[in-house]
């Protein structure tokens, strides 16, 4: 009885094909963006490897740019979904949780000098930043965490990185709106800003379907 049970489950841990499979583009484009100029043509990937102008990597660039990478497990979430017939294992979703434990924390760390007033931007920029960022991590893990019971594997899943993602990316997009450099220099930058939106749209109707489905 417990074979039919899990039998009937896994395609709804799936998730939608299409869905899906509408999702897998947005996340190539994002899985391009941490080799693309992001800033003062630099992108995620010379941050991460610390190769920053003016001498200045250091963690906080590093740990700003790594998130970016969370493209790369979501592409391979979402392959896995469009072939895979059964659903994720318990490693497969403890790998997936802690990478967007780490992510989060990441931020977290990011954010710090702007909750502390070390980081030298205005009033609006730093509650932006702080609201966008820590609210994005915050209201996620407490619909997460209350309803788990009530949300599929995958759809956990995906809303986990699209929230890490999001959490690290639209702090990034307000700090660097107004680095010097044409759209060549700042491709990264461009196509992060088209790219949020459908991920911002994919962890709202997660979300909400999840606290509808509670009520």
């Amino acid at each position: 009885m417990s074979d039919s049970s899990e039998g009937k489950r896994a395609p709804q841990d799936q998730g939608s094909r299409g869905g899906n499979a509408l999702a897998l583009p947005v996340w190539l484009a994002a899985g391009a963006v941490p080799f693309l100029p992001f800033a003062f043509d630099t992108s995620p990937w010379d941050a991460v490897l610390l190769r920053v102008p003016g001498n200045q990597g250091n963690w906080w660039h590093l740990l700003a740019a790594a998130p970016f990478f969370l493209a790369y497990p979501m592409i391979w979430l979402r392959l896995r979904a469009l072939f895979a017939r059964q659903s994720l294992s318990m490693v497969e979703q403890c790998a997936i949780r802690g990478v967007v434990v780490l992510s989060m924390g990441a931020t977290i760390a990011v954010e710090t000098p702007f909750l502390l007033h070390l980081a030298g931007t205005s009033e609006w920029q730093r509650f932006a930043i702080l609201s966008l960022g820590l609210g994005i991590i915050l209201f996620s893990l407490l619909v997460l965490l209350l309803r788990r019971r009530r949300i599929p594997a995958q759809s956990t899943c995906i809303a986990g990185l699209d929230s890490a993602y999001l959490a690290n990316a639209v702090p990034c997009l307000i700090v660097y709106a107004e680095a010097a450099g044409g759209t060549r220099s700042r491709l990264g930058w461009f196509v992060s800003m088209v790219l949020i939106w459908p991920i911002a749209f994919e962890l709202a109707g997660i979300l909400l379907r999840t606290v509808k489905t509670a009520a």
